[in-house]
């Protein structure tokens, strides 16, 4: 399980508990967390789960593969460094304590 920490665009904290082999946009809908509309439903289809990792984060998470790259050039405002798919990234115990932030907007 990881503790993670979901940032809305208007600075407002949600720290919740995900369980191991969820993915954090799984973690986000499972607890109500606003910002993550995750249209496509978790298969990389869409960006409406776009988030921006914090920037002590960047380099602790697996590698992006081609298909999130390209679902990310549709993401709003998407960063080249930070920009992440929470469709994504699994939960796992090294995830305890990840930051992600919210764009102003999902499209």
């Amino acid at each position: 399980m990881a503790k993670i920490t979901y940032v809305e665009h208007n600075g407002t904290e949600h720290v919740v508990d995900v369980a191991n082999g969820l993915t954090v946009m799984e973690g986000a809908r499972d607890n109500n967390i606003p910002g993550i509309e995750a249209d496509c439903g978790g298969a990389c289809a869409c960006s409406t789960c776009h988030v921006y990792v914090d920037p002590a984060w960047v380099d602790k998470l697996p590698a992006k593969d081609d298909m999130e790259d390209d679902m990310l050039d549709f993401a709003y405002e998407a960063d080249p460094t930070r920009s992440r798919l929470t469709c994504q990234l699994k939960v796992t115990d090294a995830l305890d304590g990840l930051r992600v932030q919210m764009p102003e907007k999902q499209i």
